[in-house]
């Protein structure tokens, strides 16, 4: 006999027996002129056609091992790949991972309201901020005839003679002072970002 028997390439390999039956059925396995099994013929044939991240479940995760085998390589994707090779695809695979769950996760919170749409949000502050400009231009026109009403009382209450305030020169002071608060705030930008 040249090679391995069934039983000797599973201890071998770290797989059950009858997964070595099945994968000699399914011709991953490279066998011999006698019907033994060419244990390094087979270990690249099966890693070349296992998907590493069968791979990696095979060995029990991460770190490898998991047959008892003290570390060595298990047929399941070392024969003619690096062991950085199914690392870097575990990172791949985790990183794809965390961005479905990520997404997930977030179409969860548009859903309940929690997240809104950028733009939408932009274009509603600077509505709102328009408004709240708009109403504090017309303002003054609105508020200076009782403002003068009320202090031409106070003075005359202090005083004890008739005063009276022009209307027009408080909407002009009014309207002044209101422009440049405006203008202050005007300088002021709404990142969302």
């Amino acid at each position: 006999m040249e090679g391995l028997s069934e039983r000797a390439y599973a201890a071998h390999a770290g797989l059950s027996r009858g997964a070595v039956q099945k994968a000699r059925k399914n011709g991953r396995l490279v066998l011999f002129a006698d019907g033994s099994i060419d244990a390094a013929g087979s270990d690249a044939r099966r890693a070349a056609s296992t998907d590493p991240d069968q791979q990696m479940r095979a060995r029990g995760g991460f770190g490898g091992g998991g047959t008892g085998d003290g570390g060595h390589a298990s047929a399941l994707g070392r024969g003619t790949s690096s062991p950085g090779d199914s690392t870097s695809y575990l990172k791949a695979r985790t990183a794809l991972t965390v961005y479905q769950a990520q997404e997930r996760q977030l179409a969860i919170q548009r859903k309940k309201g929690v997240l809104v749409d950028r733009a939408r949000a932009e274009t509603l502050v600077f509505r709102l901020a328009r408004q709240e400009r708009d109403v504090w231009v017309t303002w003054p026109t609105r508020v200076a005839a009782l403002m003068a009403a009320d202090l031409a009382a106070e003075m005359e209450k202090t005083s004890g003679a008739p005063v009276t305030i022009e209307i027009a020169i408080l909407q002009r002071v009014l309207e002044a002072h209101v422009r440049e608060q405006l203008d202050a705030l005007a300088d002021l930008r709404v990142s969302l970002a």
